[in-house]
């Protein structure tokens, strides 16, 4: 009896552990990266970089020691106006053409509270690496019952500007506002 609870207790633990311990990655229709800035001073407006892949690593249940890269093909921009994302991905704003990417890679995260983070790390966008700092929400692991695979839920949000990027330069924040606000919200699988 005493070698069956051990075994039953050494199942448990080798369990619990591959259920916490590993890496994670998006899962891409129910993960969205999307960006807001100011025009003209007086209304939003929203866009998504539809392709991207985000990976993150944790050995705690609670992801308060994860590290995060995410890859994003800013060729992917969508404003939903084909005329405006042209321009976006011209040598005026992105030039996707010189640079293909965008990418983050975490440095450090930090608690603020249950659940809830401050994530820094590096920024490459438009040739040019920044530390930045986001706030990020872990939401919850469920089982997801379709794929019956263990699914975490993150929302990260912040700002950055896109004047120390060198994005936009030929247009002032009176036009489009310097300050972009990021806001993704994904599920990741392990």
């Amino acid at each position: 009896m005493k070698k069956l609870v051990l075994v039953a207790a050494a199942f448990l633990t080798l369990t619990a552990f591959t259920t916490i311990n590993g890496t994670w990655t998006n899962d891409d229709p129910h993960s969205q990266l999307g960006f807001t800035v100011t025009h003209l001073g007086i209304a939003d407006v929203s866009g998504t970089i539809n392709d991207f892949d985000v990976t993150i690593k944790s050995t705690k249940p609670d992801f308060s020691d994860a590290a995060v890269e995410l890859i994003a093909k800013t060729n992917s921009i969508d404003t939903r106006v084909e005329m405006r994302d042209n321009h976006l991905k011209s040598a005026d704003f992105f030039d996707v053409e010189k640079y293909p990417a965008l990418t983050f890679k975490s440095t450090g995260i930090t608690s603020t509270g249950k659940d809830q983070y401050k994530l820094s790390g590096n920024l490459t966008l438009h040739g040019v690496v920044k530390p930045i700092i986001m706030n990020l929400v872990y939401k919850g692991t469920v089982e997801n019952p379709m794929s019956k695979k263990q699914t975490a839920g993150f929302q990260l949000t912040g700002t950055i500007k896109r004047s120390e990027f060198g994005i936009g330069d030929k247009f002032p924040a009176a036009k489009v506002s310097d300050e972009v606000r990021i806001k993704a919200d994904g599920e990741f699988v392990q």
